[in-house]
């Protein structure tokens, strides 16, 4: 009689036979990325598909821990692991251990695409890059203390401005913890206002030495930072997400040192050329000052301080004389007018009246009568004469 299965039976019976089959424990697939989803458990669901067929995949959240790119639909990748059955569904699908980008690598890859997202996100912004201090008083170094790189830059920094100086912040710079540390000694030294002047950065070496500076963190820190940065990692040709985050970008951390600080010997030579330029101008000033002192000594105020004191005196006689002549002449003018007055006057007195043989007629209140008619019987008037009055008696009114 033939035996029954229940499904579940069947299906890991299936998964049992799959998971015999060594060709199938190790496979590398190629095919493009669809239906792509991420699951808040961390694990990564999707589709592996060609022009005739299609391959449903997981991978695992321990396993895309070692992700150092974000996987996106119609990307072309190698997906590694094996195949095996799901026994709720009764579908067979590959499990992946690692997920390769087909073409370029993983690591350019994820390089490629944080440097789109930061910069999308404004963290590359030209606008808000700081300038860096002409003459820095402290300089922070975050870089491996075992490297030769930190030797070249504090010989390089010593020589050409010794009175800068150098703070070494001992980070590693490679492998995984590396970025943390970088973020933490760039947070540090903001925190507690180290320095006016960082450099980040280490020698060269592959894209995997260098990657530490092509994290997320450290070109978050970076932006952050109050401040100024200089990147400094790897050769001319390395680029990271770092130099992009930067303030500003050294070609290698030798030049970075080069950048941070001005040459000494220029500017010995700049300050004696400064030096020249306000001794000429001291010149220039005293030249200027002594033709004018000349000139001011020609004037005839100070040959012959008497001279304007005696032209005053002359101008002052000659204002006295025109003064008096004037009051004289309106003097004689007042003296006519007065004698004009006075004669006009004494022709119209009264008393010129009197002595061609007049008389005035006045009541007993001294007030004129000059018709008959303000007169009465009895009444009591004063006669003056030139000489004397009298009183007399109206008899007849």
């Amino acid at each position: 009689m033939e035996t029954v299965l229940s499904v579940t039976q069947l299906n890991n019976l299936i998964k049992a036979a799959f998971d015999h089959v060594p060709a199938l424990q190790n496979v590398c697939v190629r095919g493009e990325i669809s239906n792509y989803k991420l699951y808040p458990s961390g694990h990564h669901y999707f589709t592996l598909k060609d022009a005739e067929g299609s391959l449903k995949c997981v991978l695992f959240k321990q396993n895309a821990f070692s992700l150092r790119f974000r996987p996106q639909n119609g990307m072309s990748v190698l997906a590694v692991g094996r195949v095996s059955v799901y026994p709720r569904d009764g579908v067979y699908q590959l499990y992946c251990s690692r997920l390769i980008p087909d073409g370029a690598g993983d690591l350019q890859l994820a390089f490629e695409q944080l440097k789109q997202r930061l910069y999308a996100e404004g963290l590359f912004d030209p606008a808000r890059k700081q300038s860096l201090p002409r003459f820095p008083h402290r300089i922070g170094i975050v870089t491996s203390p075992a490297g030769a790189a930190v030797h070249d830059m504090l010989r390089i920094l010593r020589k050409r401005y010794p009175l800068c100086k150098a703070i070494l912040l001992p980070v590693r710079v490679q492998g995984e913890e590396a970025a943390g540390e970088i973020a933490r000694a760039i947070a540090y030294a903001n925190r507690t206002e180290l320095c006016d002047l960082l450099i980040v950065g280490r020698g060269g070496g592959s894209m995997e030495d260098l990657w530490a500076f092509n994290e997320e963190p450290v070109a978050r820190a970076i932006y952050a930072s109050k401040i100024p940065v200089i990147s400094a990692v790897g050769h001319e040709p390395d680029v990271t997400i770092s130099d992009f985050a930067a303030d500003l970008r050294a070609a290698t951390p030798s030049n970075a040192a080069e950048l941070a600080v001005p040459d000494q010997a220029e500017l010995r030579s700049e300050l004696a050329a400064l030096q020249k330029q306000m001794a000429a101008a001291l010149r220039r000033k005293a030249q200027l000052a002594r033709s004018r002192l000349e000139g001011l000594a020609k004037r005839p105020v100070l040959t012959d301080p008497l001279r304007p004191v005696q032209d005053r005196r002359q101008t002052l006689d000659r204002l006295t004389e025109r003064l008096a002549a004037a009051q004289a002449a309106g003097l004689s003018a007042q003296r006519r007018r007065l004698t004009h007055l006075a004669a006009s006057l004494d022709a119209m007195s009264p008393l010129k009246v009197l002595a061609r043989g007049y008389a005035v007629v006045s009541d007993e209140s001294g007030k004129m009568i000059t018709q008959a008619r303000d007169t009465r019987q009895g009444q009591t008037v004063r006669i003056t004469f030139r000489d004397d009055s009298v009183s007399a008696q109206i008899t007849e009114a």
